[in-house]
C-alpha cells in the first residue's frame, strides 16, 4: 500500500546514514497514520531499525505503536538468535561431512555489518553449495527435519522455473532454509558461472553468536546484494536491501572499487551493481568516491532506473519505467544484450507471435522473423 510523505519521511530518516535523533523526531511528529506506518515499515522489513530510532522518542510515538514496535523488535531478536544457533548447527553438519558451504545475506551478513546482528531483520538461511554435492546436502538437511517444497523434474532440478535453489520448511519451528549452487541474475546466464567457486576462495571469517563463520569478502557481498536486489522479482522493493548495501559501504572504509567493477563487468553484473549503489548513496547518504558516482551516474539507463525506484520506494515498490524495453533486459549491457537477442529461446517463437499473423504451417518459419519486431512492440514478450 501507498505510504503518505510523511511516513516516507520519517523511513527516508531512519534510513539515512546522515540523520540524527532531532530530525528523526521532528519527522515522526509529522505522521499522521502510525498504523499506516507500521505496515508500512514491516513490508520494508525495517521494523527492528524504526524501533530502536524511536525508543527515546517519548510523546512523539503514541504509547500503542512504541509497544507494538517493542514486541516485534522481541519477536526479531529470538528468530535472529533462533536462526543463528540453527545456522551453526547446520554448518557443524555440512563440515563434519566434509562439504563445502558458504553462507550469505540473513544472520551472517547482520553480524558482519551491522554489527548487532538483531538489528537487521531476520529472514530466511541461505546457503551456497557446489551443485555435485545437492543430493548430499539434501540429505542432510532433510535429516534435520526440514521438508522440501520446491517441485523438482525428473532430472533434480526444480520444476517450472530456471531457479537454481531448494526451499526447505521445518514445520515444528517454522524454519526456512534455502539451499542455493547458483547465484542468478539474467547477465549472469552469459558470462560466468556464479557459483561457490566463484566466493569460496575470497571467504572470510565472521562471529555470529560466538562461533566463527565462513563470510563472504565484502567486495563479493554487495555484488551479491546488488543482484540480489536488481532481480526482477524485487526491483528494489523492500527499503532494508538498500540499507544492507549502505550499512556494508560504511562498515567497510577500505572498499576495494578498482576489483569489485571490474569483477562487475567480468561477470555482467555492471548495471545491477550502478543501480544499487547509486540508490544506497541517494537514499541513505552513504559516502562513495565521487569518481565511482559519476561513473555510474554516467550510465543513463540505470541513473533513469534509480530515480523511479527512488521515487517510487514507498508509493509503488517494485514498479519500473514504463516504455518498450523490459526491465530484465534493461539491466543488461550492449554485449549481453546481443547474447539474449541470438539465444534460441528467446527467438523461439510462440502464442503472442503466432496471434499477430496467422501464417499456414509451411510458412511458419517465419515467425523467427516476426518476433523480434513483435518484442519491440510488446514489452511483455517472455
Amino acid at each position: 500500500m501507498p505510504a503518505d510523505n510523511e511516513s516516507s519521511e520519517l523511513l527516508r530518516a531512519i534510513a539515512r546514514q546522515t540523520s540524527d535523533a532531532e530530525e528523526i523526531h521532528r519527522c515522526a511528529l509529522k505522521v499522521p497514520d502510525w498504523d499506516l506506518l507500521f505496515e508500512i515499515a514491516q513490508e520494508h522489513r525495517v521494523l527492528p531499525m524504526l524501533f530502536l530510532q524511536l525508543a527515546d522518542m517519548g510523546s512523539a510515538v503514541p504509547s500503542a505503536i512504541q509497544e507494538r514496535l517493542r514486541v516485534e523488535y522481541e519477536r526479531n531478536v529470538f528468530h535472529s538468535l533462533a536462526n543463528a544457533a540453527e545456522l551453526i548447527a547446520v554448518l557443524k553438519a555440512f563440515e563434519r561431512e566434509m562439504i563445502p558451504v558458504m553462507p550469505f545475506k540473513g544472520v551472517v551478513l547482520g553480524a558482519s555489518v551491522y554489527h548487532v546482528f538483531t538489528t537487521r531483520s531476520a529472514g530466511d538461511i541461505d546457503l551456497l553449495i557446489h551443485y555435485r554435492h545437492l543430493m548430499q546436502s539434501t540429505a542432510l538437511i532433510l535429516a534435520r527435519g526440514y521438508e522440501l517444497k520446491t517441485s523438482v523434474r525428473a532430472d533434480g532440478m526444480p520444476d517450472g522455473s530456471e531457479g537454481y535453489e531448494f526451499h526447505f520448511e521445518r514445520q515444528t519451528d517454522g524454519m526456512v532454509l534455502e539451499l542455493c549452487w547458483r547465484l542468478d541474475l539474467t547477465p549472469s546466464r552469459f558470462r560466468r558461472d556464479l557459483d561457490l567457486d566463484w566466493v569460496w576462495p575470497r571467504r572470510r571469517v565472521a562471529m555470529l553468536a560466538g562461533a566463527e563463520v565462513p563470510n563472504l569478502d565484502s567486495e563479493t557481498t554487495l555484488l551479491i546484494l546488488c543482484m540480489h536486489g536488481s532481480k526482477s522479482i524485487h526491483i528494489w522493493s523492500r527499503l532494508i536491501w538498500i540499507c544492507d548495501v549502505a550499512q556494508l559501504l560504511a562498515s567497510t572504509p577500505d572498499f576495494k572499487w578498482k576489483e569489485t567493477i571490474r569483477e562487475a563487468k567480468e561477470s555482467g553484473l555492471w548495471r545491477a551493481l550502478a543501480l544499487g549503489v547509486l540508490l544506497a548513496n541517494r537514499i541513505t547518504d552513504v559516502e562513495v568516491p565521487r569518481d565511482v558516482i559519476e561513473s555510474f551516474e554516467s550510465d543513463t539507463t540505470a541513473l533513469k532506473l534509480a530515480q523511479h525506484i527512488q521515487e517510487n520506494l514507498f508509493v509503488a515498490p517494485g514498479s519500473t519505467p514504463t516504455g518498450r524495453v523490459p526491465y530484465n533486459v534493461q539491466l543488461l549491457d550492449f554485449r549481453d544484450r546481443v547474447r539474449l537477442f541470438f539465444s534460441f529461446n528467446f527467438l523461439r517463437p510462440n502464442d503472442r507471435d503466432r496471434a499477430v499473423l496467422s501464417l499456414p504451417k509451411r510458412l511458419h518459419a517465419l515467425y523467427y522473423l516476426i518476433r523480434p519486431f513483435r518484442i519491440l512492440r510488446d514489452r511483455s514478450a517472455r
